[in-house]
């Protein structure tokens, strides 16, 4: 056995394996987390914004900001000219993946002329350093605690992730249920209540629900988005070391404008955390999504399974590695294990970032390092949904097949008829005939018969099918898409 070490843990490669220590941890195939490995190509698009580098540029910016928003009071006397400016802004405007490894050589390593920091958050005041005259230097993170950097920087994170790349990925999704709404408004398809044959509907009316569904949990969640809030008060919320320091300049005033200035509202009252209440409520509205498309994606597979979805078959695809036949509907299956990893973390989080002993301790912090994972899962559940959709289409001779195999569903009709034509007993009446038996249309349509029904109404009810009892599913779909355009 070989033993591996590195990482403060100590590992036993296989006799005859290469020692994991060999192994580049920079490739996908070694990465421990899937949102990394299997599905980095999926989870691409969040790096920008939840990743270490992305979260080290977004403390930049709110340093770099922050000193810049200083030097224009008037009160402070900092030695911030054009030229010192003009090369921070090129720092914000250039930070790259290079940028962060220096901020983390500086955490951890230290460099010629400062030892390691072992602090991520002085690691950025450093880094500023380099990119500053010294008169600057004494004003870089002044008064500020790292709560006051990493809760703006964080929620910057989160306001790039959903705004630019999850509520856009629930968008396309929006756009396929649309046209499947549209194109199968009337065909007719059987409904199941308690898994039992129900009332018929149409495909396109059932989409059409899941759509509307769709819809509100997006805008709920883009609503949590827009009210994440964030403040700047220093060690305990009370702006103690700013008033010492520089009693003329009003604090709170300046905070509220800083932090309004990065498109959050501000807290004025705060220990020398962000509470966190936004960002539960943000998690709680990312759960929402996620369990509406898990419901969306459970009743696809179903609908899949009983042959009222045909599946388009991807040339050089394996279903099954015995089974040759096979066209499984995977993408809803990895959407929902997916949906259901992140809705669980995402709950985790919404009970765990409002929770903090007394002014401050670090469990908060480390649940909010998790941030990542609830969006990268939640993004791959979103994709997968999406492709999952574009994979089928519905198969409307099977749905019509199977609503006219199940005349029983007409009873519904018979005795809301017999009702309407005074039988207090009309259900009863119905319920005898058919709960639980083989019925034939023709069996239940004699029911009229014997009851006192107008000859155009009863004639109205024998010329239903079960296919053609959908009420009003078709103009359902047109109103809510009309009113969604």
């Amino acid at each position: 056995m070989i033993p591996v070490t590195g990482t403060g843990m100590l590992f036993q490669a296989a006799p005859g394996v290469a020692g994991m220590d060999t192994w580049p941890r920079e490739d996908p195939l070694c990465a421990v987390s899937p949102l990394d490995g299997r599905y980095a190509a999926t989870t691409a698009p969040l790096v920008e914004s939840l990743s270490e580098a992305a979260l080290i540029r977004a403390r930049v910016v709110v340093e770099v900001r922050y000193l810049q928003a200083l030097a224009a009071e008037t009160e402070l006397p900092i030695p911030l000219d054009a030229a010192a400016a003009e090369t921070l802004d090129a720092v914000v405007e250039g930070f790259d993946v290079d940028d962060a490894r220096r901020v983390v050589t500086i955490e951890r390593e230290g460099t010629e002329t400062q030892p390691a920091t072992n602090h991520d958050v002085k690691a950025v005041e450093y880094f500023l350093r380099e990119h500053t005259p010294a008169g600057v230097h004494p004003w870089i993170h002044f008064g500020l605690t790292s709560a006051d950097v990493n809760n703006l920087a964080r929620r910057r994170c989160v306001q790039a992730a959903v705004g630019e790349v999850l509520l856009p990925a629930l968008g396309r999704v929006q756009t396929r249920l649309a046209t499947l709404a549209a194109e199968s408004a009337e065909t007719p398809m059987p409904a199941h209540t308690h898994g039992q044959p129900a009332t018929p509907t149409t495909f396109g009316k059932e989409v059409a629900v899941y759509h509307s569904r769709v819809q509100h949990a997006s805008d709920r969640l883009a609503g949590a988005v827009d009210a994440l809030g964030g403040k700047l008060g220093g060690a305990t919320g009370t702006y103690a070391a700013h008033v010492v320091a520089a009693p003329a300049v009003d604090w709170p005033r300046f905070a509220r404008g800083f932090v309004e200035s990065l498109g959050l509202s501000h807290l004025p009252l705060t220990t020398q955390i962000n509470p966190g209440d936004d960002l539960a409520r943000l998690f709680d509205a990312s759960a929402a999504v996620d369990g509406v498309l898990v419901d969306l994606a459970q009743d696809m597979w179903a609908y899949t399974s009983r042959g009222y979805l045909r599946q388009a078959v991807t040339p050089g695809e394996t279903g099954s590695s015995t089974m040759p036949h096979k066209v499984n509907p995977i993408d809803f299956e990895n959407a929902e294990g997916n949906l259901e990893v992140a809705m669980a973390l995402a709950r985790e989080l919404s009970r765990s970032v409002v929770r903090s002993r007394m002014q401050r301790d670090l469990s908060d912090s480390t649940s909010k390092r998790a941030m990542g994972e609830v969006f990268g899962h939640m993004l791959i559940g979103i994709e997968r949904t999406r492709r999952g959709l574009h994979r089928v289409a519905p198969d409307a001779e099977a749905m019509r097949t199977a609503v006219e195999a199940t005349p029983a569903v007409l009873a519904e009709a018979v005795q809301s008829v017999l009702r309407a034509a005074g039988d207090a007993e009309a259900y009863e009446r119905v319920k005898a005939a058919t709960r639980g038996a083989s019925v034939d249309r023709e069996a239940l349509l004699a029911l009229l018969d014997a009851a006192e029904v107008d000859p155009v109404t009863a004639e109205r009810i024998r010329a239903l099918s079960p296919a053609g009892y959908t009420g009003v599913a078709a103009s359902l779909v047109e109103s809510h898409l009309a009113a969604d355009r």
